[in-house]
């Protein structure tokens, strides 16, 4: 079988198959939301650490469902751009990724009641509905990934959900701010995957998906992919006008050339291994972001 990249061996088959470069959407909320709770009590470590290994969990999960049922429904293949490979490439059974996606599932559990343990047990529904988006991403009958309502789901529950999750479990309380601070985070996860399904437009609509990407066409999703990333600038400075956020938080502004990078990355490319490095620039820039925002609100809090 031919390969449209060098063929990995041993523990780089299974570190593809986390899709690494998706990890950052998991941890960058957790960090946000635990530097949102400086001003309000000290950090407790053990819970951040539980919790970011929990979220890192639940999106290695998620991406190993969509390996799995990719293949099942036959959209992978050996040529496929952008996944992890194991099935289709290496030859991994697909039994064996979706135990491992349930394992990783049943670990955050674990973690989750430890959460829990040392705050409220109402986080225990809320977690089972984020492992249940999880899995229902690609699985069940109507997969989200074949809606257009994917980048929404991503945002939500990647950004906004667990950066409150971060925050409460320190605090024990939600604030207006914790919640408007989430917003340019939840855009930037959502733009991970904006990139993504514009980089898989054509292969996804032959495949009978009907993402955002699809219903807007290739030059009208970069648009609205580069609105995505001045959204998340332009809050933030609302935010810092509005006295709402310390002016720390323009730090961000250096993570712009990264934006600029990815959103011309994808003008003009019809292919989707010429779109690759825009997709990660994309990813790049929600880590950037990130820990910008992280730093701008840290400083912010503790000078």
């Amino acid at each position: 079988m031919e390969q449209s990249q060098p063929a990995q061996t041993g523990w780089k088959v299974w570190w593809q198959l986390l899709r690494p470069h998706t990890l950052t959407a998991s941890f960058v909320p957790v960090l946000i939301g635990t530097t949102l709770a400086i001003p309000h009590t000290e950090i407790h470590l053990p819970l951040l650490a539980a919790m970011l290994v929990a979220s890192i969990l639940i999106q290695a999960a998620t991406n190993m469902f969509n390996e799995y049922y990719d293949y099942k429904r036959g959209l992978d293949t050996a040529d496929s751009v952008g996944i992890g490979g194991a099935i289709v490439r290496y030859g991994i059974a697909p039994r064996t990724v979706m135990a491992i996606a349930v394992g990783f599932c049943i670990a955050a559990v674990v973690l989750g009641i430890y959460i829990c343990m040392e705050s409220t047990w109402w986080l225990a529904a809320i977690g089972t509905v984020c492992i249940a988006a999880g899995y229902f991403y690609t699985g069940g009958p109507v997969p989200i990934a074949y809606t257009p309502f994917g980048e929404l789901t991503a945002g939500l529950f990647m950004g906004v959900v667990i950066i409150q999750i971060a925050f409460f479990i320190q605090t024990e309380q939600l604030t207006w701010f914790s919640m408007l601070a989430s917003f340019p985070a939840a855009v930037l996860v959502g733009a991970i995957l904006m990139a993504n399904n514009i980089r898989d437009r054509v292969g996804d609509e032959q495949n009978g998906r009907r993402t955002l990407a699809i219903l807007l066409g290739h030059e009208r999703a970069v648009r609205f992919l580069t609105g995505m990333f001045a959204t998340a600038y332009l809050w933030v400075l609302l935010l810092i006008l509005a006295k709402a956020a310390p002016g720390w938080l323009l730090l961000v502004i250096l993570s712009l050339p990264k934006a600029v990078q990815a959103s011309r990355g994808f003008h003009g490319k019809t292919r989707n291994t010429e779109m690759m490095p825009a997709m990660k620039a994309t990813a790049q820039l929600n880590t950037q972001f990130g820990f910008l925002m992280a730093l701008g609100l840290f400083l912010g809090y503790t000078l």
